[in-house]
């Protein structure tokens, strides 16, 4: 198993190398990526099953033992992380197929989209700071040019904009990894788990607080978000979709994953957590309210469910972080599918703002089934995912007294409802303010079946997270004991 364990990051960097020299097929492009992925899909089951049954699986790269060679390691919820993760980029790929824009223009399209999720997969799987690093510039590189493909004016502002942000986050990462390495002379985080006990409790919280601005830019917490509101809407909505539902979870999960590791009860900013989530959660929700475009209003709805999964985190209990592995799983599915539908509406409709369609869901029924049901998960409306994921939250934070974040989180709730009642009101109800596939009438019924199946299947999934949400439930639960309880990770990387 530990010979499996690198290739999700392998197969993916081998399907772009491939990729470039089937430049001029897209047929073979599309051939090659579709197989990389659904290969990445069942390989990161078979380890996520793995990791839960056994217990984390490691990997020591070129036979060097820990801490002096790269260390892969895939416990429950790098596997979690990873499964959910390539399920959502190959419906994502199957729906840039049938969409008319980027992957049918660019040839550059599928080996930059494979290095992307080469880099998300790394981010994942690496056991090591630095290489922590080395991933989020992958996924830098990539997202860049996925962001500005098509050379739209407003596409390479917004990417600007992305690129300056991200470089200083990348500064700021060096900056943290230099600091830690003089204090502890290891990048390792299996070692860093064992060295930062050592250290002093404000040294070690000044260390967690690096990184948690670091990782919140990438997340895109209060006060750091204001870049991606900006630079999501321009890009096309398979890229959108890629971005919202998995680049700010890396970042999520680099918080949790650091904060759980590094710092101990003595030296956790929980109190300071549950304040920026409870800031974000707000903040993201009024802009969402304030916008008239359905790609910006689902944007900043991006920031605002971010809140969801730091609180869980903030409360430092098992429960919380329980709630919000919960809550990443599903909040990975329902914001690409509504991104997706959101560009289906785009090509159907002709436009994103509420005030020029209208009346979607009247012209294409199907379309507004599809956008109904993950609107009223991401809502939090039973009997869907996203009740169970803030219903577990919400009563972590009650069985710890953290009312006041408990009663945010409802009222945010509510007016996440209300937001997506106003899409609903403004662009599938009512009259309709366009003709029948005003985008491009001449399209091909085959392009968006294809796009119809990916969004369908989605949602489906979505679904299919609410129905097994117990199962899911304790296997979050099991993945937030090991957090909270690092010693086995500590010994499996070590030995």
């Amino acid at each position: 198993m530990n010979a499996v364990l690198p290739l999700p990051v392998v197969l993916p960097l081998l399907g772009a190398a491939l990729s470039i020299m089937a430049f001029k097929s897209r047929r073979t492009q599309r051939l090659i990526s579709l197989a990389v992925l659904s290969a990445t899909t069942v390989i990161s089951v078979v380890l996520l099953i793995q990791a839960d049954r056994f217990g984390p699986v490691v990997a020591q790269m070129g036979g060097w033992p820990a801490p002096f060679g790269i260390t892969l390691i895939a416990d429950r919820l790098a596997g979690i992380m990873l499964a959910v993760a390539s399920v959502m980029l190959v419906s994502v790929l199957v729906y840039a197929i049938g969409q008319p824009g980027a992957e049918r223009n660019h040839g550059a399209f599928h080996p930059v989209y494979l290095v992307l999720s080469a880099g998300v997969m790394a981010a994942f799987l690496t056991g090591d700071l630095f290489n922590l690093f080395v991933a989020f510039e992958m996924m830098l590189t990539a997202s860049y040019v996925l962001l500005t493909l098509g050379g739209g004016r407003e596409q390479i502002r917004s990417g600007m904009t992305y690129v300056v942000i991200s470089l200083v986050a990348s500064a700021l990462f060096l900056t943290s990894l230099a600091l830690i390495y003089a204090a502890t002379g290891t990048v390792n985080m299996a070692q860093l788990a064992v060295r930062m006990a050592e250290l002093p409790d404000g040294v070690r919280l000044a260390f967690g607080l690096l990184l948690l601005v670091v990782f919140g830019i990438k997340a895109a917490l209060f006060p750091l978000f204001s870049w991606l509101p900006d630079s999501y809407p321009t890009a096309p909505s398979p890229i959108t979709a890629v971005f919202a539902g998995l680049l700010t979870k890396v970042g999520v999960y680099a918080i949790i994953r650091t904060q759980t590791l590094f710092l101990d009860s003595s030296s956790r900013p929980g109190t300071l957590i549950l304040v920026v989530a409870s800031i974000t959660m707000v903040v993201g929700v009024l802009g969402a309210i304030a916008q008239d475009d359905i790609p910006r209003i689902l944007s900043f709805h991006i920031v605002s469910q971010i809140g969801y999964m730091i609180m869980g985190l903030g409360l430092f209990t098992v429960a919380g972080l329980a709630g919000a592995i919960l809550y990443i799983i599903h909040h990975i599915i329902v914001k690409t599918t509504l991104f997706l539908v959101a560009g289906l509406a785009e090509v159907r409709a002709g436009s994103g703002r509420l005030a020029a369609i209208g009346g979607v869901a009247r012209v294409y029924p199907v379309l507004g089934v599809l956008f109904l049901l993950p609107a009223l998960s991401l809502a939090g409306l039973p009997p869907f995912s996203g009740f169970v994921a803030k219903f577990a939250l919400v009563e972590a934070g009650l069985s710890v007294g953290q009312y006041v974040v408990v009663a945010i989180s409802i009222l945010v709730s509510l007016l996440t409802l209300f937001s997506m009642t106003k899409i609903w009101g403004g662009a599938f109800w009512g009259e309709p303010q366009f003709t029948e596939d005003a985008a491009d009438p001449t399209e091909p019924p085959k392009g968006l079946r294809v796009m119809y199946l990916s969004v369908g299947f989605l949602v489906a999934v979505s679904l299919a997270v609410a129905l097994a949400a117990g199962p899911l439930y304790n296997l979050s639960d099991r993945t937030a004991n090991e957090l909270l309880h690092p010693d086995r990770y500590v010994v499996e990387v070590l030995g």
